[in-house]
Parts: structure tokens; C-alpha cells; sequence
């Protein structure tokens, strides 16, 4: 089954940006489809091999920061050609 995952990872301190950059580069290199926006990181893919690249990902993620957020948004289907029509 595929999957399109949105992720907004808010952590809540100053120094907010390093974490972020960090976990986007982790997706990056995980092999998966991710695409970034100012205000979110969608990644695409087969269900099982998004959700275990996020389970380790998020875990380290909230590890590196005192207090965070992370939003998680999963639509059933690959969505990553999507392309406006207006």
C-alpha cells in the first residue's frame, strides 16, 4: 500500500533549527521520495518502509530536543506527482 506522509516537526526551544535540518537530511538519505515546503516535509512511499524509517527517525528526532512537537499527517496513496489544476 502506498502512503504520503506530511510532517511538521516543531521544537520548542531557541535554538529550533539544527534539529529540524537534521532529521529533513535523515529522510533525505533514507532512500525514500521527500519533498519539502517552508512549512512541512511530505514523504512517499510503500506503508511498511515509510513507517519504519519514521519510527526510527521521530524517536531521534524528539531525542535531540528538550520539548518538541511532531505533526503527522497519512494520506492512502503515493501523492508526490500531484500537481495543482488551478
Amino acid at each position: 500500500m502506498k502512503v504520503s506522509v506530511e510532517l511538521t516537526f516543531s521544537p520548542l526551544q531557541d535554538d529550533f533549527e539544527q534539529p529540524i535540518i537534521h532529521f529533513i537530511k535523515k529522510l533525505r538519505a533514507s532512500g525514500l521520495i521527500v519533498q519539502e515546503n517552508p512549512l512541512s516535509t511530505q514523504v512517499y512511499g510503500d506503508y511498511a518502509q515509510v513507517m519504519s524509517v519514521l519510527t526510527t527517525e521521530i524517536e531521534e528526532a524528539l531525542e535531540l530536543v528538550e520539548r518538541g512537537l511532531m505533526y503527522i499527517k497519512i494520506v492512502k496513496s503515493d501523492r508526490h506527482e500531484y500537481k495543482p489544476f488551478f
